[in-house]
């Protein structure tokens, strides 16, 4: 992770691979267990000052040698001395503020390994921790993962209403609950109008049940807690709401847009998420979709300027060819660099992890040599690392729209829009030409 410049003026480009690296840390951080409780957590706002730390580093490096336990002494003695020559590396604390992680992990082979990270988060973290602990505690970062924006959505029909938000591409379903409510009917003489007074009070009754749990679901602390909300249903019944007395007016004010939907439950959730787009362009899942929709528009349309799987979208980017690179940000795709000691050369393979099961890649095919693994990292942490390199722009996408989960197990997990068309099929006929020769 590299440090910040402080300048906290990101690109949206940056910002996402920012965001990338601080989730792949998270999860490593959040996996590793170490022994004793020699794992420092410390994370220092901004404007919060160096001195202040190093004073209370000190003062508990005097705590922790009564610790009765040698072997625990020891590495908790060992974990704040790495804490303390981290801090001496910063005159003062940067401005988005500073995350330290020290400790001594247990690796999956049983040795210990001491990890001693620090970096500047990329926006500001306004939280202070310090925490010696037999695991790193990564609660902090999270707020650095959540997109600022969190919309809240109420689809409501007759048949019942569903409470959900989003929050950059991540979709939650809140609440949801069904309703039975009376239908019209032609039954004439004195009952109709009973039968109609029955489902006026039927329909106001629903009204107020989904006005009063909107102000459970999307008002903490007397206030709004999403950025907008957006009300959908098929029938009339989202208007009504939006028209109602019984609707919070805190909750009225921040009504984005009312969009009519075919559907009631999830997958008119889903469709309100899509009508409401333009409304919402800012929110990950929606950026998500146009983009992979702009990519999937280019393959139908035939242009030849897209490309998929590692190897051909490799190809286009030692060409240069790649304007956009897109990138399902979990492939499990390793770069490893092997040498061959007795040609003296190295190659590149991206392979799976059941790939590298197999024993045939790590042998030359011709002389039967075993290839040494000098190199391996993953090929998303490849890209982030060298996307500019290639000139090209670096997006990242999940599996949870269909556009996403399409792009995942169809296409490889990886692709590229071109900037112009490039013919695979030849370029592989010409290298294997040029290789019989």
């Amino acid at each position: 992770m590299e440090k910040g410049d402080g300048s906290g003026g990101l690109d949206a480009q940056d910002k996402q691979v920012e965001i990338w690296k601080v989730k792949k840390l998270v999860k490593s951080l959040t996996l590793a267990r170490g022994n004793g409780t020699s794992m420092i957590s410390l994370v220092i706002p901004p404007r919060d000052q160096i001195s202040r730390v190093a004073k209370m580093l000190a003062d508990e490096y005097g705590t922790a040698s009564n610790i009765k336990s040698r072997v625990n002494r020891l590495s908790v003695l060992g974990a704040i001395t790495s804490t303390q020559q981290r801090l001496k590396l910063y005159s003062r604390v940067p401005l988005n503020g500073l995350v330290v992680y020290c400790g001594t992990i247990m690796t999956d082979e049983g040795k210990e390994r001491r990890v001693n990270i620090d970096f500047e988060p990329f926006k500001p973290i306004n939280t202070s921790l310090y925490l010696c602990d037999n695991k790193f505690h990564t609660e902090a970062l999270d707020e650095l993962l959540e997109d600022d924006d969190k919309f809240g959505f109420i689809i409501m029909d007759g048949n019942g209403s569903l409470y959900g938000t989003l929050q950059g591409n991540n979709r939650e379903v809140l609440h949801k609950f069904s309703v039975d409510l009376p239908k019209k009917h032609g039954r004439g003489g004195q009952s109709a109008l009973r039968f109609a007074r029955l489902r006026m009070e039927k329909r106001h009754n629903y009204v107020r049940k989904v006005a009063e749990l909107a102000v459970q679901m999307f008002i903490s602390a007397d206030k709004p807690n999403v950025a907008g909300l957006v009300l959908a249903g098929s029938a009339d019944f989202k208007s009504e709401l939006h028209t109602s007395d019984m609707f919070d007016q805190r909750l009225a004010r921040v009504v984005i847009k009312t969009v009519d939907v075919s559907y009631g439950g999830e997958i008119g959730f889903n469709q309100a998420i899509e009508l409401s787009a333009e409304t919402l362009g800012s929110v990950k899942l929606v950026q998500e979709k146009r983009l992979l929709q702009k990519y999937f528009d280019e393959i139908s349309q035939d242009t030849g300027k897209y490309c998929f799987m590692v190897e051909d979208t490799l190809k286009a980017l030692e060409l240069g060819a790649v304007e956009t690179l897109v990138v399902w940000e979990n492939l499990d795709i390793d770069r490893l660099t092997l040498r061959n000691h007795a040609a003296g050369e190295d190659k590149v393979l991206h392979l799976s992890k059941e790939q590298q099961a197999h024993e045939e890649y790590f042998h030359d095919a011709a002389s039967g040599v075993e290839l040494e693994v000098t190199e391996k990292v993953s090929l998303v942490e490849f890209l982030a690392n060298n996307y500019k390199s290639f000139g090209t722009t670096l997006e990242f996408v999940t599996n949870r729209s269909q556009e996403g989960s399409q792009f995942c197990r169809g296409f490889g997990g990886i692709g590229g829009i071109l900037r112009w068309r490039v013919d695979f099929l030849e370029m592989e006929m010409a290298e294997e030409s040029a290789a019989e020769m």
